[in-house]
């Protein structure tokens, strides 16, 4: 079997946003370009360091940015027609330990957080802006977001993927420098 065309880094990430597409998926996509090649161009050793004991390598923090798109993936589905931001939430450190990040292929998981967050992206461009922009009163974003949200703040579907963008910049951050 043949492919169509040439899988390349440049193709995987191709693929244009709508027109409409809010300020965080265009971030966010544009973060995936600046930084897939910068990760994939780190000495494979230096992606297994520690920075101190009880601190993620770069291959923890990439996995643990996978497990970001994956729970927050659904939480932006869910979340677009419910009129609260009530989300459930996971034990990180144990998702990282579980998943063994530290053993595995550094190329497998920066190109499996970049696919990811393509999709994400599309998520966001997708989600029609009324329910981006929908106020919600009930929401446990005080607990459960990157920049928590007072409990008794109103928040929106499009507040919470920001928040998201922000978070994955700063674990980038911390990686890249």
């Amino acid at each position: 079997m043949s492919l169509s065309h040439e899988l390349t880094l440049e193709s995987l990430g191709a693929a244009p946003l709508s027109g409409d597409a809010p300020a965080c998926a265009v971030r966010l996509v544009d973060a995936l370009r600046r930084t897939t090649p910068a990760l994939l161009a780190l000495d494979d050793a230096a992606t297994m360091r520690r920075p101190a004991p009880g601190k993620w390598s770069p291959r923890e923090i990439i996995g643990h940015l996978v497990d970001s798109a994956s729970n927050n993936h659904q939480r932006f589905v869910r979340m677009r027609e419910r009129d609260e931001l009530v989300v459930e939430g996971y034990e990180q450190d144990e998702w990282v330990v579980a998943q063994r990040y530290q053993d595995a292929p550094w190329t497998e998981l920066v190109v499996l957080w970049m696919t990811y967050n393509r999709h994400l992206a599309r998520l966001m461009a997708a989600t029609p802006a009324a329910d981006r922009d929908r106020v919600r009163q009930r929401h446990n974003l005080h607990l459960r977001a990157y920049r928590p949200m007072p409990a008794d703040r109103a928040v929106t579907l499009g507040y919470f993927m920001n928040d998201y963008v922000e978070h994955l910049e700063h674990h980038l951050a911390q990686v890249l420098g």
